[in-house]
């Protein structure tokens, strides 16, 4: 019961976090303007992974999309590149995920099958997880370092005018959606250890003789009063026979035999 509990957990988490990544991606708030020392502006503007937007005080917001790929800055183009693959990492692993539920019953799948399914899709949220959480936080230090180099500009009055840009709401939506990726990973991984089967059978190797009973017979002894030829030489059909003990082996003449 635990083990399905914590894959349901799981699913149910890295689902909310495959989500929240598609959101943060799709959102246009990835930076915002920086309000502290102009509160009051007939302009705002935000930009995120796809389009730069402006929002007039008249309430009227238009958005722009960049035209051009190679114009864009290199580490702006690798946080597109680390959240789509986090999207993609995510989605197969929920597909992966359905099947590996314990509590859905496919044909005649074995729970080792179950559980190589829920430790690949379990790594799967967890590289997705990952990738988002690095994006956003790329992008984060790509604000705080331009945001500092802007604020000395304006310091030493380099410019008169200069937009400084901070933290948008998609980074924390990010942030939170590779957390909850990462988290459901972890838990799919914990429960792959609970599915896969318990060796309760052990085979045992039994070493027994060839033959199928082995009797061991004790007998008074003879005592002769000489030697008997006839014990060593005398064979036959008779004796063959007498010689064989039950499970069909030779028995060979002890040396009391001879006494």
């Amino acid at each position: 019961m635990s083990t399905t509990l914590c894959q349901v957990m799981g699913f149910l988490v890295s689902s909310l976090g495959v989500a929240g990544c598609i959101v943060s991606t799709a959102m246009d708030m990835w930076s915002t303007q920086d309000l502290y020392d102009n509160p009051v502006t007939a302009v705002f503007q935000y930009q995120g992974l796809w389009r730069s937007c402006v929002r007039q005080s008249s309430g009227f917001t238009e958005c722009r999309p960049y035209f051009t790929i190679l114009g864009l800055p290199a580490m702006f183009q690798a946080v597109r590149a680390l959240m789509i693959v986090g999207i993609v990492l995510g989605i197969l692993g929920l597909l992966v995920c359905i099947f590996a539920l314990k509590c859905i019953r496919i044909g005649s799948m074995e729970d080792s099958a179950k559980a190589n399914m829920t430790l690949t899709s379990g790594i799967m949220f967890i590289v997705a997880g990952l990738c988002a959480i690095t994006g956003v936080s790329v992008f984060a230090n790509m604000l705080v370092t331009n945001f500092w180099m802007s604020t000395a500009n304006m310091y030493q009055g380099m410019q008169n005018v200069q937009n400084r840009y901070t933290f948008g709401s998609a980074l924390f939506v990010g942030w939170v959606a590779g957390g909850l990726a990462l988290v459901g990973g972890i838990m799919m991984c914990l429960a792959c250890r609970g599915l896969i089967p318990e060796e309760s059978r052990y085979k045992a190797v039994s070493y027994n003789a060839s033959g199928r009973n082995i009797s061991y017979r004790t007998g008074p002894y003879k005592v002769g009063s000489g030697y008997e030829p006839e014990t060593k030489t005398r064979k036959g059909a008779g004796y063959e026979e007498a010689a064989r003990s039950e499970d069909g082996r030779r028995s060979y003449p002890s040396k009391y035999d001879y006494v």
